[in-house]
């Protein structure tokens, strides 16, 4: 359950997000305050048009003119007032989507290892929207709504202070039902918010697991589970719908008690002579227009509580702690010689589970290439995502030309790294982009210069636009050795001084393989390059060798000092020789 305390709580942090734009949120309610004087002006007059002019025919003219121009300024009211607020809301929820959106890319891996690719979307896109339709509603009609009732309140009891009492007795009996059905809207949408995580991340993995689901035959399977999942959001959506449309009822029993009362109470004040016939029904005028304003309130606190349950998922991201900081006081070193020193380096995952690696130490001199091989599950990935920080080791320490890499800037640091990986990364732009992806202002003559180098060139220019072709989401539109060649031609267009390779060729055909070796010689030319080898044939030529095995380096050395060690390097090659196991 959620105290009324927590939620203002965070209701205000929510709203903080509109204080840059105070300026326009003032110029918001003053319109809103000539909108609500407007309005109960509008119903004033009721009382002169039956006590003066139908009644004794005088002052025509100059009643219709009030009633035109309250209506004008009404109008203006409205229209700005509805404007300026949504253009606040808009660019509160703006600011707070792209918060959320930068504070994701600087998490660390541990984080997005515990958070599904679908979930993250949820929060980004069908949060912040439930989140922007209700600041944009609170913010516009809880106070111009709720300044229109102010003053028609004001109206009532300046008018008879004894029948707006009568009136306006039942209120308070509204009020008990309106906060119990507003907790229930709480932790309604707060189910409807996991319905929607799960509906996301069922599209983000049959969509991006197509091909697996056509391979097996799973289309069936994958529709059944979104129908299942759909229809449980539907099932919660129907019950905020039931809930939400008790609201109105409600209200309108307790606006029937008033209007009631107020014929009781007003018969008897009129044959008294205390109030003219203009008078209650000017009163009248005013009850029932007090009606909208009160239901839209009564709205206004159903679509808060679905921006609360949105907001508290944001607000747990938001606050989640970057395991990866930026030191307080960077280092700043240039461009590195490449020089890499582990020093006694131990890692585990912050959510639990054995220890990943165990005293590695080695030390790597600028332009040497150290490769590091060993069976799948031995931590050699893990081991390579900690030099450019994605990770933050348990133990030990790590340098670059001397210096911790804790002390240096995470994007001076990763500036100095290249990354080709075996899965690749292309995003859905141009052949262009995606080479000098992260560099500005790049020529064309640097482009080619890196594609050439990539032997990426020549199937380029056979694209339909060639340096300008879309290639499609994950590069879908390019072959697996083209793929790896755009992404070598970005790590040498970048040019590191330290190169990460990570089973750069292992998911490929042999002639792919061979380009792919050759643009990746050009591009380990004059780099520190660490390599995660899948076949030990291709880091023979290696200056150092690491066995790793049990997340600790069992044997190092060059491939022909360890094929005469007879150890478990010797095993490794003599295994993947004789049977060409693909898992080592």
């Amino acid at each position: 359950m959620h105290g009324a305390r927590g939620d203002f709580a965070q209701a205000r942090r929510l709203f903080a997000y509109a204080s840059p734009y105070s300026g326009l949120l003032a110029l918001s309610w003053a319109a809103m305050a000539v909108y609500a004087a407007s309005g109960a002006l509008l119903t004033y007059t009721v009382k002169p048009i039956f006590d003066e002019v139908l009644i004794r025919g005088v002052n025509t003219l100059q009643v219709a003119a009030t009633i035109l121009g309250l209506y004008v300024l009404k109008g203006f009211g409205a229209y700005f007032s509805t404007t300026l607020v949504a253009l606040v809301g808009h660019r509160a929820v703006t600011d707070l989507r792209n918060a959320l959106y930068e504070h994701t890319l600087n998490q660390s891996f541990s984080f997005l290892s515990r958070n599904s690719t679908g979930k993250m979307m949820s929060h980004i896109t069908n949060d912040v929207e439930r989140i922007q339709a209700a600041v944009t509603e609170i913010a516009g009609d809880l106070l111009k709504e709720g300044l229109t009732v102010v003053g028609l309140l004001a109206l009532l009891f300046w008018l008879d202070w004894v029948l707006a009492l009568v009136a306006i007795f039942g209120m308070p009996l509204a009020l008990y039902p309106l906060v119990k059905l507003g907790r229930r809207l709480r932790a309604s949408n707060e189910t409807s918010l996991r319905r929607w995580k799960d509906i996301s991340e069922i599209l983000q993995e049959t969509i991006s697991g197509f091909r697996v689901v056509k391979a097996f035959g799973m289309e069936g399977f994958e529709t059944a589970r979104f129908k299942r999942a759909s229809a449980r959001l539907l099932a919660v959506n129907m019950k905020i719908t039931r809930t939400t449309a008790a609201l109105p009822p409600l209200m309108e029993a307790v606006g029937g008690l008033a209007i009631v009362a107020a014929l009781l109470y007003g018969s008897h004040a009129i044959a008294s002579g205390r109030m003219t016939p203009g008078s209650f029904t000017s009163f009248v005028a005013g009850l029932l227009a007090m009606y909208t304003p009160i239901k839209r309130l009564s709205r206004v606190n159903a679509t808060l509580q679905g921006a609360l349950a949105a907001s508290s998922r944001i607000f747990e991201v938001l606050d989640t702690h970057q395991e990866v900081a930026e030191p307080a006081q960077p280092v700043a070193i240039g461009r590195a010689r490449g020089e890499i020193e582990f020093g006694n380096v131990g890692f585990r995952y912050a959510d639990g589970g054995g220890q990943i690696l165990r005293r590695i130490s080695f030390r790597a001199q600028p332009g040497q290439v150290i490769a590091i091989v060993g069976k799948s599950g031995q931590g050699k990935t893990t081991l390579l995502n900690l030099l450019p920080r994605f990770y933050d080791p348990t133990e030990g320490v790590i340098r670059i030309d001397g210096h911790d890499i804790r002390d240096l800037g995470l994007r001076s640091l990763r500036e100095q790294i290249g990354l080709v990986t075996q899965e690749i990364v292309l995003f859905n732009d141009t052949v262009r982009a995606n080479i000098a992806y992260g560099l500005s202002d790049v020529d064309e003559a640097r482009i080619e210069g890196a594609a050439r180098a990539a032997f990426a060139h020549d199937f380029i220019l056979n694209l339909p636009r060639r340096y300008d072709t879309v290639i499609g989401e994950r590069g879908s539109r390019l072959s697996g050795g083209q793929r790896q060649r755009i992404a070598i031609a970005r790590a040498i267009l970048k040019d590191p001084p330290i190169l990460i390779l990570d089973e750069a060729t292992s998911a490929l055909d042999t002639e792919s393989e061979r380009l792919v070796q050759q643009a990746l010689a050009n591009l380990m030319r004059g780099r520190t390059t660490l390599v995660i080898a899948h076949r030990i044939s291709t880091v023979r030529h290696a200056d150092v060798i690491l066995v790793i095995e049990g997340g600790e380096i069992r044997e190092m050395g060059d491939h022909e000092s360890l094929l005469r060690r007879r150890g478990l390097y010797s095993r490794l090659h003599e295994l993947q020789f004789s049977t060409e196991d693909p898992a080592l």
